[in-house]
């Protein structure tokens, strides 16, 4: 019994570890988005049709993507601008996008997209 109990604190610490670091990272997403006057509430749910996600890649970028789904609708249409964004990130940026889960690609992309940014400056 008292293995559960120890597992139990270390899954409620780990769930206070994510949510701060989700904070942080909506703070920090929030910061450069106002420059294009978009807005973050949950990075779970905020980023899954790819625009504030776009719209983040470039202004950390300073490069316009050309072509995506302006206004999807469709689930397929979402998923390809959130690949577009992450191939970007990937293939031209050479930021390596580990997949732990949903809320973990996006935490690990800020991360890396934060440590690639602050290494420029």
């Amino acid at each position: 019994m008292e293995s559960y109990d120890a597992k139990e604190r270390d899954l409620a610490g780990d769930a206070q570890w994510k949510l701060i670091q989700k904070n942080c990272f909506t703070r920090w997403a929030n910061e450069h988005l106002k420059t294009v006057n978009k807005h973050i509430a949950d990075l779970s749910t905020d980023l899954a049709d790819g625009l504030r996600l776009i719209a983040l890649v470039e202004v950390l970028s300073g490069k316009r993507f050309r072509k995506y789904n302006k206004r999807p609708t469709f689930r397929n249409q979402k998923l390809e601008n959130v690949t577009i964004a992450l191939k970007f990130l990937e293939v031209d940026e050479g930021i390596k996008i580990v997949n732990i889960g949903n809320l973990s690609v996006v935490l690990s992309m800020f991360i890396t997209a934060m440590a690639a940014q602050y290494s420029q400056k």
